[in-house]
């Protein structure tokens, strides 16, 4: 009885220590928080009822840092976003704001003709896309799904960010071409998808929404992500942007991943208000 007595306490001991992790920082509205989990790794847990049309995807003519757009926005925290071509600042992800098409990775000639990319591009334009959902009494719930899914039942696609690849409950990287698999074997990756690197993601858990932004100085490939999320207890989790456009702003809260402290300027970005 005793030794079981102690088990139990040991077990909960345990659930305390790694689980319940002291927050990093609070806001008094209570409408988000972030703890640390583990050093290097934050875990941005944003509570959408108060949230309510606070989250919302934002994008640029001309790229700008995500310092940039926090600033100008005015908002409460600004993380990076979809994937874009430096070279024209060009979107190579879908973007949906109210309703509205208004990234599209097809308008990109540099993507669209490249005879390499050709074979795969059903996967790359097929890649996955947070959503937020609305109904038609105004009723919000989030999801992540591929570009082609229809949306739930009953709801509109309000707002949508593409990026991937998709981390839980399934690690689709070969199906969303980050890997390229050839008789058996990886013959090439995007996004340095098997390598440790700092790293970007968005999950969805009781229709919450969880951002983890790993930094350089806990860098994870695109399998350890996965982990991480499922470790959070995700329903669904999915990539954003990552590498050096891993950036993150709020109160207290500053994070870049470019080499030589320098932010990388970016293309999409989701905002909360």
């Amino acid at each position: 009885m005793i030794k079981c007595f102690f088990k139990i306490i040991s077990i909960l001991l345990v659930y305390i220590v790694f689980i319940h992790i002291p927050d990093y920082a609070f806001a008094k509205t209570g409408l988000y928080r972030i703890v640390e989990d583990p050093e290097g790794v934050y875990i941005v847990e944003i509570n959408t009822t108060k949230a309510k049309n606070r989250l919302i995807p934002y994008y640029v003519d001309e790229l700008k840092t995500n310092l940039d757009v926090y600033k100008e926005t005015n908002s409460v925290l600004c993380v990076n976003a979809g994937f874009f071509d430096p070279k024209n600042q060009k979107s190579v992800s879908y973007v949906t704001i109210n309703n509205n098409l208004v990234l599209s990775p097809e308008n990109n000639e540099n993507l669209m003709q490249n005879k390499a990319l050709a074979p795969y591009m059903s996967k790359i334009l097929n890649r996955s896309e947070f959503r937020i959902l609305e109904d038609a009494n105004g009723k919000i719930v989030y999801d992540i799904a591929q570009h082609d899914d229809k949306p739930l039942e009953g709801f509109k696609i309000k707002h949508a960010i593409q990026a991937g690849p998709m981390l839980f409950p399934d690690l689709r990287l070969e199906d969303e071409f980050f890997i390229l698999m050839k008789n058996g074997k990886i013959i090439s990756e995007s996004a340095s998808a098997l390598h440790k690197y700092a790293r970007t993601a968005i999950g969805i858990k009781n229709n919450n929404v969880y951002l983890f932004i790993i930094t350089t100085k806990s860098p994870m490939t695109l399998q350890e992500a996965s982990e991480l999320t499922r470790r959070w207890g995700m329903e669904k989790a999915m990539a954003f942007d990552g590498g050096g456009s891993t950036s993150f702003n709020s109160k207290g809260l500053n994070i870049i991943s470019e080499k030589d402290n320098q932010a990388r300027k970016l293309k999409s970005f989701l905002i909360l208000k």
